[in-house]
């Protein structure tokens, strides 16, 4: 953009400068004075009979110097339209350039050199800069269901709603996409001013704007940043670049922290995000070097004790940062659009691992919201199954409760598809989501697995079972068998096994373990498949008698 807005300044200059019209005004004037006078006295002497004709030679100099006279003038008269041509179209590249052409604000180029500019101005009156990111939560979703015209609308309401708040020298700009800045001069005592404006932005922003009998409604997460006062975190002085950057890094971390809310920036957000900018580099690499593994949480018949299957958990063994626990890693992974390819190479493995236990142990799997968001979702599952040649029946895909909010219509499509296939469906986290028992009826779940916050309130003797028994009961009702989390001691074993026939899953039956060690536990436990037990293979090389008898 500079070359463009350099090129007709530079044109324009030369313009000025142009010495051939120079020249030949110049010289025009010059030839018509001189042949002038000697040609025109004698000119009139002859229209009075006072004296002869002038020499024709001299009256052909004066005509070609007439002819000039008009040429320079002319040629005068184009270059200066022309001049003032390229005046209006260098304003207008300088304009664009410098404005966001959709809300009429500053835009991301020009809001550094303003603020630049601000701050120096402010420094001499001993007043410093709060330097606001606002970003709007989950635009995209409002934009692509209501469409582009909606989605600016938006955007240009919120510009003007942010501009009515700023006093008069105040500065605003649209980023990009849905992000807005506004640069806002203020006594560095009162830093309070700034938190009243943040509020009261996040408010304005939030009311409802009317769109084709539509409401649209919207929150914003606010970031903030400091030249100087209380509230300026940093060690050296910011340049509109760092506030910038500040300001930003203070918005993500409201955007974390629950969105609709502000943050003014201090030095450990930046730590925090950079760790995440790390940990995004690790998960894209770790997931083509197959450092995600999967770990197996064992799932017992509580009636019994016997082993029933095991539930697979995601590890992630980084060279860098040791053993990562899912709770850190999926949430980024969602973030950054990358929890399928791992999801699915998980499963791929764990169907690995499940082949060679014995076929009366069952799998189960944690499926990520984002995933039922994918329409061929429940394909892809069906092809690894095919693909491992593992029993769909020992397959069972865990949703949890808060997917059934999202879109009932799509969770329902593929839970179907999936059983057709002879997969079990359970539902996981029960009682702390959203679903109904007429969702509970409609849709064709197998299990329902009670979550570990209402187990584990089971450890206190006095404590209150009425809970779990209320889910039991509905489970009875609906003849779906129950599994519950979070078994940590015999206190709780015992109350669950007075309650019912069910099964569960928890730290009393031990840590969750990766595949060699759930091996050496099934092979001790005689509940390998025959080809995979060691016996079995010296059976096999030899009578094969043992092989029959199984």
């Amino acid at each position: 953009m500079s070359q463009v807005v350099n090129q007709p300044a530079n044109t324009v200059a030369s313009a000025e400068r142009d010495p051939v019209a120079l020249g030949i005004a110049v010289s025009a004037i010059i030839l018509f004075v001189a042949t002038g006078g000697m040609v025109l006295p004698q000119v009139m002497r002859s229209w009075n009979g006072a004296g002869t004709a002038p020499d024709p030679m001299l009256v052909s100099t004066l005509l070609l110097n007439i002819a000039l006279v008009i040429f320079g003038w002319r040629r005068y008269s184009e270059l200066t339209a022309e001049i003032s041509e390229r005046r209006k179209a260098e304003t207008l590249a300088l304009h664009l350039a410098e404005i966001d052409p959709l809300t009429g604000t500053l835009n991301r180029r020009s809001i550094a050199k303003a603020t630049s500019e601000l701050m120096a101005s402010t420094a001499a009156e001993g007043r410093a800069l709060a330097f606001i990111v606002l970003d709007l939560d989950n635009f995209k979703s409002i934009n692509d269901y209501n469409g582009h015209k909606a989605g600016d609308l938006l955007l240009q309401t919120t510009a003007k709603r942010i501009e009515a708040l700023l006093p008069p020298n105040g500065l605003v700009a649209r980023l990009g996409g849905d992000e807005f800045a506004c640069v806002v001069p203020f006594d560095p005592n009162s830093p309070d001013q700034i938190d009243q404006m943040a509020t009261l932005l996040i408010e304005r922003t939030a009311q409802p704007i009317d769109y084709e009998g539509a409401s649209l409604e919207i929150t914003v997460s606010v970031g903030l940043s400091a030249t100087s006062g209380p509230q300026a975190h940093h060690k050296t002085a910011a340049t509109a670049t760092d506030l910038l950057h500040y300001a930003d890094i203070a918005m993500f971390h409201a955007k974390k922290h629950g969105k609709n809310r502000y943050f003014w920036f201090e030095p450990v957000m930046e730590t925090e995000l950079r760790f995440r900018g790390e940990m995004e580099g690790g998960i894209r690499h770790g997931i083509t070097a197959g450092e995600f593994v999967p770990y197996y949480e064992q799932q017992i018949d509580l009636e019994t004790g016997k082993l029933a299957g095991f539930e697979m958990l995601a590890r992630w063994n980084s060279p860098t940062f040791g053993l990562v626990r899912p709770d850190v890693f999926i949430p980024i992974a969602e973030e950054i659009g990358l929890i399928s390819p791992l999801s699915e190479s998980l499963i791929e493995q764990a169907l690995q691992d499940a082949k060679t236990w014995d076929p009366s142990l069952t799998l189960s799997v944690n499926i990520s919201p984002v995933q039922l968001r994918d329409p061929w979702f429940s394909q892809r599952i069906l092809k690894l199954l095919v693909k491992h040649n593992f029993p769909p029946q020992r397959l069972d895909i865990e949703i949890t409760e808060s997917c059934l909010h999202e879109n009932v219509g799509v969770v329902r499509s593929m839970i179907t598809s999936l059983k057709n296939q002879g997969v079990t469906i359970s539902l996981d986290d029960f009682g702390t989501g959203y679903s109904s028992l007429a969702q509970l009826r409609s849709l064709p779940f197998d299990r329902i697995k009670i979550d570990r916050s209402f187990v584990t309130e089971l450890k206190d003797a006095n404590a209150s079972a009425k809970i779990i028994r209320a889910i039991i009961s509905l489970g009875d009702g609906l003849e779906m068998p129950i599994t519950a989390e979070g078994i940590e001691d015999t206190n709780i074993l015992n109350t669950l096994k007075a309650m019912g026939r069910l099964k569960g899953q928890g730290y009393l039956y031990g840590k969750p373990e990766d595949a060699s060690s759930v091996h050496q536990r099934l092979e001790r436990e005689n509940l390998l498949m025959p080809r995979n037990r060691p016996d079995d293979a010296e059976s096999d090389s030899s009578t094969g008698e043992h092989r029959r008898a199984v």
